[in-house]
């Protein structure tokens, strides 16, 4: 059996995302997939059994990597806010370099694809936020509110930043994204 190419792999990926980004998740096929990497539909089958299997994979790939990202640099001991501000400004200008991806991950995470078992992966993944966020309420430097709903307030902040940024074509300068970790802050703090 031919070992799989994982530049094929790659090719596939960033043809689902395009695909995405033009169609949205139900627009796309394994045909659409196929012809935007330029390879057969048949050969398409050979990396992934369906286009569940694909978009799993895919969404996969990208949290691994958007995690990746997040929590470059972040050290667990550093002082809350530094912590937090840290995490927040790599979410943000990895969603704005990343919006593809971005974009793929909101629709995936809002569709049947993702099952109980991605989002327990996905829940493992983002760890080192939730353990911050229990950190700063127990140092009640945060509100002592419901995680998931101080999540819920970060994670639309940084999404909503991001789709203006994009969308109005607007640049995020070092003082726009500092006044808007204020507004978070000032959302957040105790």
């Amino acid at each position: 059996m031919k070992p799989r190419d994982e530049n094929k792999i790659d090719q596939i990926y960033q043809a689902t995302l395009k695909q995405v980004k033009a169609n949205g998740l139900a627009g796309i096929t394994m045909q659409s997939v196929a012809r935007e990497a330029n390879i057969a539909t048949g050969t398409l089958y050979i990396y992934f059994k369906n286009k569940e299997a694909l978009i799993l994979s895919l969404y996969h790939v990208c949290v691994k990597n958007s995690a990746g990202v997040y929590f470059k640099n972040y050290d667990p001991k550093a002082p809350f806010k530094v912590s937090f501000y840290l995490i927040w400004s790599n979410m943000v200008q990895h969603r704005i370099s990343s919006f593809t991806e971005s974009i793929f991950m909101e629709q995936c995470y809002h569709s049947p694809f993702i099952d109980e078992d991605t989002r327990k992966t996905l829940k493992k993944m983002f760890e080192p936020l939730m353990n911050l966020i229990k950190r700063g309420k127990e140092e009640r430097l945060i509100k002592d509110i419901d995680t998931f709903w101080l999540i819920a307030f970060l994670i639309g902040t940084v999404n909503e930043i991001a789709k203006r940024t994009i969308y109005f074509n607007k640049k995020l300068t070092t003082e726009i994204l500092n006044t808007n970790f204020q507004m978070c802050w000032d959302g957040i703090k105790a």
